[in-house]
């Protein structure tokens, strides 16, 4: 365990960080396989030592999501709107675009805050958005704010888990990554039984 904790130092005290938090932060939303959210955890974690800063973290963290939402609402627009545009008239995938675009137009900005708390949510929304033509501006405002507030989030979870384990950083950054991966689910399980409450409704 020390020698893993001696590599996470090694690697979160460099200047090279900072690079590497907004490079993974950006490709994890359109490749959500990448650690972006535990990345970020963990170097806040052990910016309770001072390196790297808190806030720097924060920023870039902000920064890399924020590009890489718009890379992928650059590939959904591209690729994804030709598509939709070719589907036939009363197909159910016709159908299905079509009830996404009226979603994202009635309620775009809440569903692309919420979406980046829900596993993969936040890749998909931003491809459908971009199929969809979802305007540009708003994309922006919104996205800002989901980008700038899960940030934050990540940040402050990994900050005060390093404070609480602060003997044991390995594990407070095991823990404020649990935390997060459980706060994600919480939600995820909220909306599943939202949605088959509806259901059963109709």
């Amino acid at each position: 365990m020390e020698s893993v904790l001696d590599l996470l130092r090694q690697t979160v005290t460099s200047p090279w960080v900072y690079l590497l938090l907004f490079g993974l932060t950006a490709v994890d939303a359109f490749f959500p396989a990448v650690p972006g959210e535990a990345a970020v955890i963990t170097a806040a974690v052990l910016a309770t030592s001072g390196r790297p800063n808190l806030v720097a973290v924060i920023a870039v963290a902000a920064l890399g999501a924020l590009v890489g939402d718009h890379i992928s609402y650059a590939i959904g627009r591209s690729g994804g709107a030709r598509r939709v545009a070719r589907l036939p008239a009363g197909s159910r995938r016709r159908a299905g675009s079509e009830w996404a675009r009226r979603a994202v137009d009635r309620r775009g900005g809440l569903i692309l805050t919420t979406s980046r708390y829900v596993p993969g949510g936040r890749t998909a929304v931003t491809l459908t958005m971009g199929a969809v033509r979802y305007p540009r501006r708003p994309f922006l405002l919104f996205d800002s704010i989901a980008a700038v507030s899960w940030a934050t989030y990540c940040g402050l979870l990994g900050y005060f888990g390093g404070l609480a384990f602060e003997r044991h950083p390995l594990k407070g950054a095991l823990a404020a990554v649990g935390i997060s991966v459980a706060i994600t689910l919480l939600l995820e399980a909220t909306r599943w039984l939202r949605g088959r409450r509806a259901a059963a409704r109709r």
